[in-house]
């Protein structure tokens, strides 16, 4: 008999093994799928007031568990205990919220009934069914419970998939679930690398929801084009950061050294380039260099700590940006500080002489390395920041709140931050997502909740009233009244308005000798319609 893969825990701070976990089989995908499949039936009947009663108790365990879960999280990615519970209180911070607003979120809708007076029209979210969360490394926590959490309030059962770097946190976060028995029935959770999430995906789920980098985006979105499997997916960023002469310069190098170097660089929604006005450049790069001498590199397993960097999570973040330094190094970047590497810690570094033709200002880095360029006006800052293939953050320094804002509202991103960074994120309900080859999923709020269901909209009345305007023009020979109600309901002047109107009554008066009963019954049962209809179309 075949002996079943597993996937080691490792600490990438000190290198040493703390566990492992078996790697899901195909069979056991596809039986997940069933039993998820099977299991929807009964979730999607729950009342929303139901779900959130269940989810709270999910809610209450991850309170409850803050210690477990930053230990946790702290020896699988070696990132500091507060900021493992940074991920711990964002996420139970999005719940909370929603929580208290999904009942409205997935309420039924009334839409007017346009032209059918005598009809009742409504549309109400319903869930896709299966829906597959597949989760990143870097923020293993905070980017796969929400998304799960999420699919599961608005009715879908879920496929859970954690990311195969941190496995011990993915292996956690099926312990969290299994300690709701009212929830744990209705999520699978399959540990394993990129051929246990090519099985779901094969398996046909309803929707499948990426949190990853652009690369796995476009291996996930090719294997959905021959099923027509709708895919929501969050992908990488670029995020600049532009300073101009107005600034508070010191808050801009104090802060976007934090942005920059946050999570040891990390982090989707990080400053990844920098472009300074060319007046206060130099001014700029000394605050800087500043600033990162101040942050200390480490690890420790303790609440107590003082260090701002831990270690990269894994060796392929060193091999990318050990070729992104080597790229701009060889066309005449310099590196004015850090560097250096020592095993999975790197120093912060900060470069300058850097240009977009060199990888370290296009492609993703996710290091903390922060490349900073000069520019000389607006436009120029403009063209960029835009310059780039992704969009999904960015940072406006200035103290002219105007040109902040003009500039805010001409970035190609999902978020700007203005006089700040990464201050977006941690707000609830403020949707977040990117554009271009950032993706296009929408998290915070209910948009979030939303892109889990499927609008399906309702009539509902009796036999068609032969007063409607809509049964009337059923009949043939009824284009004069047809050119009425378009010109009224929809005219936008005046004239429009009134002139058929005015054409038909003199068109009655020819006929009224020959026709008057006729035409007077007739006229009656348009006008009370015609009335009738402008009241309800207006409500």
């Amino acid at each position: 008999m075949q002996q079943p893969r597993c996937i080691p825990f490792i600490n990438p701070a000190t290198g040493k093994k703390f566990g492992e976990i078996e790697v899901a089989t195909r069979e056991e995908v596809i039986l997940a799928h069933k039993e998820m499949r099977q299991a929807f039936k009964i979730w999607r009947k729950k009342s929303v007031k139901e779900r959130i009663r269940i989810l709270r108790k999910f809610q209450e365990v991850l309170i409850d568990s803050i210690d477990e879960i930053t230990e946790v999280i702290n020896k699988d990615t070696g990132k500091s205990r507060q900021d493992g519970w940074v991920e711990v209180n964002v996420s139970v911070d999005r719940l909370h919220q929603y929580y208290k607003r999904a009942h409205h979120w997935l309420a039924r809708r009334r839409v007017p009934p346009g032209l059918y007076m005598f009809k009742k029209y409504y549309t109400e979210p319903h869930p896709y069914g299966v829906v597959a969360v597949i989760g990143p490394w870097n923020y293993p926590f905070d980017l796969t419970v929400p998304p799960m959490c999420s699919a599961l309030l608005a009715g879908n059962t879920v496929l859970l998939k954690p990311s195969e770097v941190t496995p011990a946190v993915g292996q956690l976060i099926e312990r969290l679930i299994d300690r709701v028995p009212e929830l744990s029935p209705f999520v699978r959770v399959l540990h394993g690398d990129g051929s246990v999430g090519a099985a779901i995906v094969e398996s046909r789920p309803d929707l499948v929801f990426l949190t990853g980098s652009t690369a796995t985006g476009q291996k996930i979105a090719q294997a959905t084009v021959d099923t027509l499997t709708p895919f929501v997916f969050e992908l990488g960023g670029k995020d600049p950061m532009i300073v101009f002469d107005s600034a508070d310069i010191q808050a801009a190098a104090k802060w976007g050294v934090w942005g920059a170097f946050y999570n040891t660089g990390q982090t989707c929604m990080g400053i990844e380039r920098v472009y300074v006005q060319s007046g206060v450049y130099d001014e700029f790069v000394t605050a800087v260099l500043e600033e990162a001498r101040k942050l200390k590199v480490g690890y420790s397993p303790h609440i107590e700590n003082q260090n701002n960097l831990g270690p990269l999570t894994f060796e392929r973040q060193i091999n990318i940006i050990s070729d992104h330094m080597a790229d701009a190094l060889e066309k005449g970047a310099k590196v004015l500080m850090g560097g250096k590497l020592d095993g999975l810690f790197m120093q912060p570094t900060v470069m300058i002489d850097v240009d977009h033709g060199m990888k370290i200002m296009r492609e993703e880095t996710f290091g903390p390395i922060m490349p900073i360029m000069k520019f000389e006006d607006e436009a120029d800052a403009l063209f960029l920041a835009n310059d780039c293939d992704y969009g999904l953050s960015a940072a406006v320094w200035s103290g002219d709140m105007r040109q902040a804002k003009r500039v805010a509202h001409r970035l190609d991103v999902g978020s700007v931050n203005i006089n700040d960074a990464i201050s977006h994120y941690p707000v609830s309900l403020l949707p977040f997502g990117g554009v271009k080859m950032s993706g296009n999923a929408r998290t915070h709020g209910k948009e979030e909740i939303l892109q889990f269901t499927q609008m399906r909209s309702y009539a509902v009345g009796k036999p068609p009233h032969p007063l409607d305007l809509a049964t009337i023009m059923r009949v043939p020979n009824r284009y004069w009244l047809g050119k009425l109600i378009t010109r009224v309901f929809f005219g936008v002047t005046p004239r429009q308005k009134l002139e058929p109107i005015t054409e038909w009554v003199e068109d009655v008066d020819m006929k009224l000798a020959a026709r008057k009963t006729a035409v007077a019954a007739g006229l009656t049962t348009a006008l009370a319609a015609l009335i009738w209809g402008l009241i309800r179309f207006r409500k």
